[in-house]
């Protein structure tokens, strides 16, 4: 028996309903869940990878990170010299200090090899927005080049901050040669999450 234009109108209309239901894809870590894009002035960010940040010798999960690029890399060094936008999410699993934050963030650019004595008015800038953080709150570093880093905390705006210059040194400081942990920036460039 053949089907009739009306059958397969009606089985087409269905097939669109059935997949729009389909849940909006996304990648998981340490139970916290992550969307597979973003959008970034104008331009969908494809997530790059996730890891988690593990601090002390106990190995104490802090947050997980998830990285969003315009095309997926595994090659820190051509991310950062790459003018991209890019956004890095920090999705806290535990509670975490403003004070704590404040010196993780300063180690961080040293080891990234930044020119602190340069950006230090830019990192005091950086620090100076930091409050205490909650489990499940969210910090997200947006930068687009020539503007610079976008802070949000669960969304809302803190500021920005200007300069490639400090766009690339606080990227570093996942990507760079002394990430806070090998792990973690594994799991950035595409590498499993552990």
């Amino acid at each position: 028996m053949s089907k009739t234009p009306r059958s397969l109108a009606l089985a087409a209309g269905l097939m669109l309903a059935s997949s729009a239901l389909q849940p909006i894809a996304a990648a998981t870590c340490a139970d916290v869940t992550f969307s597979d894009s973003v959008t970034v002035g104008g331009s969908e960010l494809a997530l790059n990878g996730l890891g988690i940040r593990e601090a002390t010798v106990l190995e104490v999960e802090v947050y997980v990170a998830a990285l969003y690029l315009p095309q997926k890399s595994g090659d820190a060094d051509a991310i950062l010299g790459a003018s991209q936008p890019w956004q890095l999410d920090l999705h806290f699993v535990r509670s975490v200090t403003a004070s704590e934050m404040k010196d993780a963030f300063e180690d961080g650019f040293q080891n990234a090899g930044a020119d602190v004595s340069t950006l230090q008015p830019k990192i005091d800038q950086l620090t100076g927005m930091f409050t205490d953080f909650e489990e499940g709150q969210v910090v997200s570093f947006t930068s687009v080049p020539a503007t610079g880093v976008e802070v949000a905390v669960d969304g809302t705006a803190k500021g920005t901050i200007a300069g490639d210059d400090f766009a690339k040194a606080l990227l570093g400081i996942w990507l760079g040669p002394e990430p806070p942990n090998d792990d973690l920036k594994s799991g950035l460039l595409g590498g499993a999450c552990e």
